[in-house]
């Protein structure tokens, strides 16, 4: 079926601003006399990407889109002279020869019929988000398949820590389920672990290209015996602010169970994210594993997984020998019958951990083996709530620490469960509950994660809380912390639910500090 996407451009506003303006539419080498370290400002822009949501007709998508304010890391530029605002707005054309191509995605209606490859025009070149104020979140509803890919940039006073969750909900049909994704960063590097190619599976990655010029991407895929032969996985073109479909099956006729996908680009950059969906298991959106590292964390498995599959990959020359741990709410242990996992180079490994949580809320921790070298590793885990027809699928991707500051925007009054990880030193945090999208005030509350466990909590709520809103997780002392939000949103029997990791916003940018004073001198 076809992609519309149109792109939106933000208003341009100085990064000393009060307020900026954000919107998503529908796609001589002398020597230094004293070293002086990097300052780290708020960054002056930032883009996100949120691929098409869904298939269904009976589909409903909430947008949720946040800036922290001042108070939450003070990153954010909100003081200074107010600039003036001047938004403008492009429509893109939809790549349908494209998509097409590279096998577009097909409505769950369709029954293998073939795409329909009309172009489709978008109705309206209004923003689908538009934010205007730091530390206020705001929201918008999109309902059917015709949904598009969105393309937004923020800059100025919203830019620092900008975040769009993308949630949808799919009541029936194979395609069931909550579809969470945080809308992304432009790169040119992606890893998907646990990926498959069932027979009972359809999983597509979602490109999007939010610049004026074409980007040009490969597609390579991993299974247990190393790279599958690809068709038509080399050279797929997404041209400037569009957005193209890939069904994994039709790149590769092996069925493969457990699969890891490379997305590299040639030239330009893009946004990637696989949606993987499955007869049984119901859908979700799968998003891409932190880089290469030898040791990684996996947070967030919540206290009632029925099954829990770790799906891991060595892309460098040595073979890789895990310890894999688990980290609950009073320690961390080896988990009975899945302590370890060897990971071969260039295949992709898995490991079955069963109902690994029993009742309690955790983290994996993939460590070295005992005496084995630190090899990097990227590794996903397929999370399963629920049995039989009952059951729902989520993934959990390994994810880098907070740094600074992260954010999960479109959390509700009840379901949202909010997991925090330290693997080794016990850490001091700060969750801050902003306003919600429809009114309520902002609630801090500080939490004490000890060394070695996962402390899973219902997270403050906004006093007076209308709408959804968004959590921000600071660390304020001790180790590394690392963060994933669940959302619970059980209908008709099922346990739908879908989680997200908190990888830092990357609000802050290091800017040498000038050495020589280029001042013009007076006469």
């Amino acid at each position: 079926m076809n992609r519309t996407t149109l792109s939106l451009l933000a208003a341009v506003t100085s990064l000393a601003a009060v307020t900026g303006f954000a919107a998503l539419t529908a796609p001589d080498g002398g020597a230094a006399t004293e070293a002086t370290a990097p300052a780290r400002l708020p960054v002056e822009r930032s883009s996100l990407l949120c691929p098409a949501p869904a298939t269904s007709d009976i589909a409903e998508t909430v947008y949720t889109s946040f800036t922290p304010g001042s108070g939450s890391g003070g990153s954010s530029a909100t003081s200074g002279a107010v600039a003036e605002l001047k938004p403008s707005v492009a429509t893109l054309r939809d790549p349908v020869d494209d998509a097409g191509k590279a096998g577009g995605e097909k409505d769950d209606e369709e029954d293998g019929a073939e795409n329909d490859r009309s172009a489709k025009k978008p109705s309206s070149d209004k923003p689908v988000v538009t934010l205007k104020q730091p530390g206020k979140p705001v929201g918008a509803k999109a309902s059917g398949s015709a949904a598009p890919a969105l393309v937004g940039t923020a800059t100025g006073g919203l830019a620092p820590g900008w975040t769009t969750q993308q949630t949808t909900t799919v009541s029936a049909g194979s395609g069931r389920g909550v579809l969470g994704v945080h809308c992304t960063a432009p790169d040119t590097d992606f890893w998907f672990p646990g990926a498959s190619l069932a027979k009972d599976r359809q999983d597509y990655v979602h490109l999007t290209n939010p610049d004026d010029s074409g980007a040009l991407v490969d597609i390579e895929l991993y299974g247990k015996d190393g790279a599958l032969k690809s068709q038509l996985s080399d050279g797929i073109q997404v041209p400037p602010g569009a957005s193209v479909p890939v069904l994994l099956s039709t790149l590769t006729t092996d069925p493969a169970e457990d699969v890891t996908v490379h997305v590299t680009t040639r030239t330009g950059r893009v946004g990637a994210a696989v949606r993987g969906a499955g007869d049984e298991t119901g859908s979700d959106w799968l998003a891409a594993s932190a880089d290469p590292a030898g040791t990684l964390v996996l947070p967030g498995v919540p206290a009632d997984a029925t099954a829990v599959r770790l799906v891991a990959f060595a892309p460098g020359d040595d073979d890789a020998e895990l310890k894999v741990r688990l980290a609950g709410a009073s320690g961390t242990i080896n988990p009975a019958g899945a302590e370890s996992l060897r990971v071969k180079s260039g295949m992709t490994a898995s490991l079955d951990m069963k109902d690994v949580t029993k009742g309690e809320a955790g983290s994996i921790l993939l460590l070295p083996a005992e005496g084995a070298p630190a090899t990097p590793v990227v590794a996903a885990l397929q999370v399963t709530r629920g049995k039989g027809d009952k059951q729902e699928i989520a993934y959990i991707p390994a994810t880098a620490p907070v740094k600074e500051r992260a954010t999960a925007a479109d959390n509700r009054a009840k379901g949202s469960v909010l997991s925090l990880t330290a693997p080794g030193e016990t850490a001091q945090v700060k969750v801050t509950a902003s306003a919600g999208t429809e009114g309520g005030s902002q609630s801090v509350k500080t939490y004490t994660v000890k060394g070695g466990t996962t402390l899973a909590v219902s997270p403050p709520v906004p006093e007076g809380l209308k709408g959804s809103y968004a959590l921000t997780v600071e660390p304020q002392s001790g180790g590394p912390v690392h963060a994933a939000r669940t959302l619970l949103l059980p209908q008709d029997g099922i346990q739908m639910f879908t989680v997200q990791t908190l990888p830092d916003d990357r609000g802050l940018v290091a800017v040498p500090a000038a050495e020589q004073d280029l001042s013009v001198l007076d006469d």
